[in-house]
């Protein structure tokens, strides 16, 4: 294309050179020097003209890319920061996710993280004392060296790190998998903050701490520590599986299993097993407090969730006795009402359903099992009179331990003692059994002689007694005699 170009050049020149020729004998000398003199400046500025046009379309391509790149970027920072919403499993946007935040910042109350575990005493009344790590300015940065200036102003007023009578938990930190942030990963207790200054707070336990939280704070295993005003709240959204949707079969999507497993690797298969069925059907043997009822508006209907008394959740809750909410920040405002159109699906608690059917607005759909959350405030307090308990039932164990003990030593003293005598009984035993069977054997003797005896004696009785019926009876002959003797002497 270039070499046709060129050679089209190279005709058109020498066609005007022959024109001009031609015209030579019409024209004059200063007309036809003009034209030659334009024929030579077209010529020379077409190489100009040409490596302007090839610089325009490279720089043309460059700007379609740019566009291109322009646009490719504009959707993805609308991607991220609202996500794909025609697709449910990607990931979720920055808004969406700085709006979970805020919620959870909400609930955390204020926190205080990266907290240097500085010494502990646990001799006496035990107390813990952290310190803010120091920053280091930058100092190629004009925002540090800014700050540096004003550092002065603000030492004028320092204000504490955290207020002091203040009750807070403390948390160990950690690095989780692919996690590059310190997470807090152990609970090491509650605690009222005592001192306070810029940068630093001592700490005392509002009761005693648990072995394992005090073998980790003496033994330096946790150095970094994160304070928060508020204790955790527990849900269900955290225990599901990333990009799971809701469906018929849990109403929050697919549990994550492995992240159940993880976490409550010491936990019973019973509490396991509840995590895992969390959002699931019900079963017929639920607890009711833990059986809630998907329902279908039938009708349109009006629901009042606002409380009319005010107050923050320090005070006393987020909610009121009868559930609706009491803190400002969970009101819905103006009238306090939740309107309901016809169709609208619902998940309440079970007797909720139950009088919402009984006024007859809306209708059954399915049953399903919520996993009772858990107010870890109570929870800890249960646990730690559970443990007090405990203490004072391993303590009276212990006595009744002792008590027995003594008397097993007792009883095996005795028993050594009794082996003794046994030894002794034994051998008067075997002593005993042969007199007894010597003198059952003179006892058979004895008898046997005293019946050959008796024996003997009964036939000299029958003997005698013979003889003295014969004595009789000669004496009577005798007698007879001397009477009839002496009747004949007469």
């Amino acid at each position: 294309m270039q070499y046709a170009l060129l050679g089209f050049l190279v005709i058109l020149v020498l066609v005007q050179a022959f024109l001009l020729w031609k015209a030579r004998t019409d024209w004059r000398w200063y007309e036809i020097t003009a034209i030659i003199m334009t024929t030579i400046l077209a010529v020379v500025f077409v190489f100009p003209v040409a490596g302007a046009l090839k610089s325009r379309s490279a720089w043309h391509k460059v700007k379609e890319d740019l566009d291109a790149r322009l646009a490719k970027a504009k959707a993805e920072q609308k991607d991220l920061r609202d996500g794909d919403r025609n697709n449910p499993l990607s990931d979720q946007g920055a808004l969406p996710l700085a709006q979970k935040l805020a919620v959870i910042g909400i609930e955390a109350g204020r926190r205080w993280r990266g907290l240097r575990f500085t010494n502990a005493n646990f001799n006496g009344q035990p107390s813990i004392v952290l310190s803010r790590p120091a920053e280091e300015p930058d100092p190629n940065d004009p925002i540090d060296a800014a700050g540096d200036a004003g550092d002065d102003a603000a030492d004028q007023d320092p204000l504490p790190l955290i207020p002091e009578s203040m009750v807070v938990y403390g948390f160990g930190e950690g690095r989780g998998p692919n996690i590059e942030v310190p997470l807090p990963i152990k609970f090491l207790g509650e605690y009222r903050v005592t001192a306070s200054t810029p940068n630093q707070v001592t700490l005392t336990p509002t009761g005693p701490l648990l072995p394992e939280q005090q073998r980790l704070i003496e033994q330096g295993n946790a150095r970094s520590w994160s304070i928060y005003e508020l204790l955790p709240l527990d849900g269900h959204e955290p225990f599901i599986a990333e990009g799971s949707v809701a469906d018929d079969d849990n109403i929050f999507g697919r549990v994550d299993d492995q992240l159940i497993n993880a976490i409550l690797q010491g936990a019973s298969d019973e509490t396991r097993r509840n995590y895992l069925r969390d959002g699931s059907r019900s079963q017929p043997d639920d607890e009711p407090l833990s059986r809630w009822v998907k329902i279908e508006f039938t009708k349109n209907h009006t629901i009042i969730v606002d409380s009319p008394d005010k107050y923050s959740a320090l005070e006393g809750g987020f909610f009121d006795g009868s559930g609706r909410a009491v803190d400002s920040r969970l009101q819905v405002g103006d009238t306090g009402q939740v309107k309901f159109a016809k169709g609208d699906l619902l998940v309440v608690k079970e007797e909720a359903a139950d009088a919402l059917q009984a006024e007859g607005v809306a209708r059954l759909v399915d049953e399903y099992y919520l996993r009772p959350l858990n107010d870890y405030r109570f929870v800890l307090r249960r646990i730690r009179l559970r443990i007090a308990e405990l203490q004072n039932r391993t303590v009276q164990l212990n006595f009744e331990k002792d008590v027995l003990q003594r008397a097993i030593d007792a009883t095996v003293k005795m028993l050594a003692s009794y082996q003794t005598d046994k030894l002794l009984l034994e051998q008067d035993f075997e002593q005993f059994e042969k007199e007894r069977k010597a003198l059952e054997a003179y006892n058979q003797d004895l008898r046997a002689g005293s019946k050959a005896t008796r024996e003997k004696l009964i036939r000299l009785y029958r003997s005698n007694q013979a003889l003295e019926i014969e004595l009789e009876q000669i004496h009577r002959s005798i007698q007879e005699s001397v009477n009839s003797l002496t009747s004949e002497v007469r």
